[in-house]
């Protein structure tokens, strides 16, 4: 997710459209839990970092929230802006170096972004949340877990999430087999100096819902 991408360099100008009607469905009941842990208020200000098709903002859209979002694709924002319209300031740009104030945000939140980067832009990225989060503020992570899959769903989810990674590319795949290898979020939110306030593991122990504060 470093530099701004253009149209033709954009990995998911084909797929944006399938990706929207298969695996946003899909991850509804994650978002579900992610407004349970932290339940979005009328006027609060929130940021989607890799927002994709804004299918996670839509759900603080029905909230009465401010919206922000940040994506380097523009095949994926251009989905996202017609679902959204001008209820959300979209941006396409590198999370790294996000167009936000400082302490501008109540809540921050990414959704199965950190394992696709390297190593050091997950470290930038969540300094960049850090950032522009308020000093009562939170961070709220979804991705995978590194835990021994459960039985008997953990079973079947895990080969589907390998397969799934495995054919997203040379580079995609290599970052998730190091970030499940670093043991996944609560590597990253121990090296950025984050305090967990509350976590839920689900899908047979392969998904893993983090909310955080900095210290």
């Amino acid at each position: 997710m470093t530099g701004v991408k253009t149209v033709s360099d954009d990995p998911y100008r084909r797929v944006a459209g399938i990706y929207d009607r298969l695996f946003e469905s899909m991850n509804r009941g994650l978002r579900v839990l992610g407004t349970r842990m932290l339940p979005p208020q009328p006027g609060m200000s929130v940021l989607d970092v890799g927002c994709g098709t804004g299918a996670h903002l839509e759900v603080y859209r029905q909230a009465g929230c401010d919206l922000h979002g940040i994506d380097t694709s523009p095949a994926m924002l251009d989905i996202a802006r017609n679902r959204l319209g001008d209820a959300a300031d979209l941006h396409l740009g590198d999370a790294t170096d996000m167009p936000f104030a400082d302490d501008s945000v109540d809540l921050a939140f990414s959704m199965f972004v950190l394992h696709e980067m390297d190593h050091d832009i997950r470290l930038a990225t969540l300094g960049e949340m850090k950032r522009v989060i308020k000093p009562d503020g939170h961070i709220l992570l979804i991705d995978f877990h590194a835990g021994r899959a459960r039985p008997l769903k953990g079973w079947i989810v895990k080969p589907m999430i390998f397969l799934t990674e495995l054919t997203a590319g040379g580079r995609h795949f290599r970052n998730y087999r190091h970030f499940i290898s670093i043991r996944g979020l609560p590597t990253l939110i121990a090296a950025s100096e984050l305090d967990q306030q509350k976590m839920k593991i689900v899908a047979g122990s392969c998904l893993a819902l983090h909310l955080v504060q900095a210290r």
